[in-house]
């Protein structure tokens, strides 16, 4: 089956910081700024590219791990964009 992916835009709007707008997204902030390849905190008006790899936010708990949240360590990565994972983090399924 063919599979056409179809990258989605937010124009930043004032006020709003990566953290805003990973919350509303449904991504983690270091998936954005990989995507995006930010150095900085976002500026109104900046124009940034919305990876399709959503998901539901979860508060890990202490003996969770990488792959029984996501099923594996790469797709653990993908999804947060961070190895990191300790109690009471919040990431993305």
């Amino acid at each position: 089956m063919l599979r056409i992916f179809v990258a989605k835009y937010y124009r930043v709007k004032r006020g709003q910081t990566l953290r805003d707008i990973a919350t509303a997204f449904g991504v983690a902030v270091a998936v954005l700024i990989r995507e995006n390849g930010l150095q900085a905190e976002v500026c109104e008006g900046e124009l940034l590219r919305i990876p399709d790899n959503r998901g539901n936010r979860y508060v890990a708990q202490a003996g969770d791990s990488r792959r029984l949240l996501c099923g594996s360590e790469e797709r653990y990565f993908q999804k947060n964009g961070t190895h990191i994972l300790y109690p009471g983090m919040t990431v993305i399924l």
